[in-house]
């Protein structure tokens, strides 16, 4: 079988450290203007709602965060699996807020990195049908960058895995589990 190219089209990832302290920055979601979110795409075209979305989740109160987060996960890892080009770059934001003790969905974000840390579908769909590689947009690239993005801030799960939220800490051990922390 023929493996996708590892080039990424169009798209500047801010896959940044996590500090050293495990916990994000004081300032959430700095980042997100450094992300070109109209050249990339999500499940339903350019990829510009994805910042709002981030900032609801961050900001709104339960039902608020949680509705948003579930639009996000409509946009970036559809019916759990399939990834879009936008993933990997909303992956060091989910990160973020999955840190941030006042967001109130953050099992659910956990559960998302797991979810993307886990997609395989594109690749799956290529063992079969070879000429998906070749499109100019080739989402099995997407997919490993997306799991890439999710690997490369896996040092947060110390703090998560013993967080006072019992559900954050059971979200974070699947999730360890799903990349064999």
């Amino acid at each position: 079988m023929r493996t996708a190219p590892t080039e990424q089209p169009s798209i500047q990832c801010t896959d940044q450290e996590t500090p050293s302290t495990g916990v994000a920055g004081s300032t959430p979601l700095s980042a997100l203007g450094q992300v070109p979110w109209r050249d990339i795409r999500d499940s339903t075209g350019p990829a510009t709602a994805v910042p709002l979305l981030l900032h609801r989740v961050a900001s709104g109160d339960a039902e608020t965060a949680g509705a948003a987060l579930e639009d996000l996960r409509q946009r970036i890892c559809q019916y759990g699996f399939v990834v879009e080009q936008a993933t990997a770059a909303t992956v060091p934001f989910l990160w973020e807020l999955a840190q941030l003790p006042r967001v109130t969905c953050r099992p659910q974000i956990i559960r998302l990195l797991r979810n993307i840390a886990d997609a395989r579908q594109w690749e799956s769909v290529a063992a079969v049908y070879p000429k998906l590689l070749n499109h100019r947009e080739n989402p099995v690239v997407w997919e490993r960058r997306a799991r890439q993005a999710v690997r490369a801030r896996r040092g947060a799960l110390r703090t998560l895995l013993t967080d006072q939220d019992r559900e954050v800490a059971v979200s974070a051990s699947e999730l360890a589990d799903v990349l064999a922390v």
